[in-house]
């Protein structure tokens, strides 16, 4: 059985910057959490990163992709750079899927760890660019697919391909 990793928030635990969630009750993921496939992280937590904490952003509209070589960093809204957390939860997050050999991960769009069709532009002014996340990059740099949780039917699909569970 596969199994898929999926950002702490989207399951109820209180590790977004502001110590709230970003629960997703989809019955998709609801069912993959019966059947023992889900296994939670936050990566900026595993990074390091305390709850609450302030907000975060990739500087100048960059993406995770820029962040990981060092072309782009983390920056909070105090102007601290938290470079190095957001990349350190990214290695971890790998690290985890690859010894629990998981194909397949569900992130939280927008965060500058797991956004991934979007994050924010550094600006902290609520715009977005299409970019990825910190954790999303690194995750999708070495094969994962990732996922939003406004993608689930196709993280399913997926699934049921991968379980060789896809009618003739």
């Amino acid at each position: 059985m596969e199994s898929i990793l999926v950002s702490a928030c989207l399951l109820g635990e209180k590790v977004h910057y502001n110590r709230g969630d970003k629960r997703c009750d989809n019955p998709i993921l609801q069912a993959w959490l019966r059947e023992g496939r889900v296994v939670p992280f936050c990566p900026e937590v595993a990074g390091g990163l305390a709850t609450p904490r302030v907000p975060a952003e990739i500087a100048d509209g960059a993406g995770g992709m820029e962040v990981l070589p060092g072309k782009a960093r983390v920056i909070d809204v105090t102007g601290r750079d938290v470079t190095a957390p957001y990349r350190q939860g990214a290695e971890q997050a790998l690290g985890l899927v690859c010894s629990r050999r998981i194909r397949i991960a569900i992130l939280k769009d927008g965060s500058p760890s797991c956004g991934t069709s979007f994050t924010y532009d550094g600006s902290f002014s609520g715009k977005k660019v299409a970019q990825p996340g910190v954790s999303a990059a690194r995750l999708r740099e070495e094969g994962i697919q990732v996922f939003s949780e406004t993608q689930l039917e196709q993280a399913q699909e997926l699934l049921k391909q991968l379980e060789g569970k896809v009618a003739g």
